[in-house]
């Protein structure tokens, strides 16, 4: 297997393969920054939660950079977390709390699994997808379960570690697995995943 792209997302901006592609140091909002700087017409994004946001811009700025699969089953989304879907679950727990109206619009995503929903909906991918929550980000894990999948005849893994701890606090990486000759080491991404963060 070979590790075809990677792209990360937090408040200093939207990288893809190393490279910083969009600033947004400083941004109040930088998640509705980032989707006006990629030019995307997807109303359904202002209706995501932070997580999902997290996921599907990275996801658009790979898409530039790579080609996906066409619409099938040959694509399984590998995810992962440490605070499942704690920021709106917490939201969710303050409009019932506090205003007295339960948000249905919120219950949906009290669940970290919608954001891999979110990305199949978009990209008609209908393969198999997991969410695991972890302490860390897990290189290994990672790599342990896309050789699960080739073993299944997918072809290509997404695979993302995207966290959303609290407002401010949130991030995604990104990273397209393929089934061809290589190896690909959990060092390696680990090391990459450490580059973006500064860890």
């Amino acid at each position: 297997m070979k590790l075809v792209a990677h792209s990360f997302i937090n408040a200093s901006g939207l990288y893809v393969n190393g490279t910083r592609q969009i600033d947004l140091t400083g941004e109040e909002n930088f998640l509705k920054k980032a989707y006006s700087e990629l030019n995307i017409d997807y109303s359904k994004f202002h209706k995501m939660d932070n997580l999902s946001k997290l996921a599907f811009l990275a996801t658009e700025l790979m898409n530039e950079v790579v080609s996906f699969p066409a619409e099938g089953e040959g694509m399984q989304l590998i995810f992962a977390n440490q605070s499942s879907s704690k920021q709106t679950d917490m939201r969710f727990i303050d409009s019932y709390a506090n205003q007295g109206s339960p948000s249905p619009s919120l219950f949906v995503y009290t669940l970290p699994n919608i954001v891999t929903g979110e990305l199949c909906i978009r990209h008609k991918w209908y393969g198999e997808n997991t969410f695991f929550i972890q302490p860390a980000f897990q290189s290994a894990q990672f790599i342990e379960q896309a050789e699960l999948a080739f073993s299944k005849g997918n072809t290509q893994c997404l695979c993302a570690w995207v966290d959303a701890k609290w407002q401010g606090n949130e991030e995604c990486f990104l990273f397209l697995i393929d089934h061809s000759e290589g190896l690909l080491k959990p060092t390696e991404l680990l090391e990459i995943y450490k580059s973006y963060t500064h860890e």
